[in-house]
């Protein structure tokens, strides 16, 4: 009895693992609702968090959260995309840049200085939470 249960036990997780997989790979990335919102990549990030103040948001297509997240980042882009650059990075189609900033839970806000760290948001953020952080940059 209990190898039956251990059994269909791993074969539920491989099947919820898989179809997360194959989700990801193939569920295109919704297009930001707001135009100041950036989508980067691995291959434009640095460049684009260069020079001033960047918000980036790592998110995910299937991670209900950043869904969630995500009207919050489009509001904030109205309201300082001209101060602050708002970006967004797709975590499963941008592994080498989330890998390099040791992103291990989604969302996360990261937000840059002339390209260095300067602050980590981790889990579902208001707005005001993410002004007051964005507001208090020297």
């Amino acid at each position: 009895m209990k190898k039956t249960v251990l059994a269909q036990f791993l074969l539920i997780l491989v099947l919820v693992a898989f179809n997360a997989k194959t989700f990801s790979q193939t569920a295109p990335a919704p297009a930001p609702a707001n135009k100041a919102v950036k989508i980067l990549t691995d291959q434009d990030f640095d460049k684009q968090i260069k020079k001033g103040i960047t918000l980036v948001d790592f998110w995910a297509v299937w991670c209900g959260p950043c869904r969630r997240q995500a009207p919050v980042i489009d509001e904030i882009a109205t309201e300082v995309g001209k101060k602050f650059k708002i970006g967004k990075l797709d975590v499963d189609n941008n592994k080498v840049t989330s890998n390099t900033y040791g992103v291990r839970n989604i969302p996360t806000l990261i937000i840059f200085k002339d390209g260095k760290e300067i602050k980590r948001l981790v889990g579902l953020q208001d707005k005001q939470a993410i002004m007051d952080e964005l507001n208090a940059i020297k």
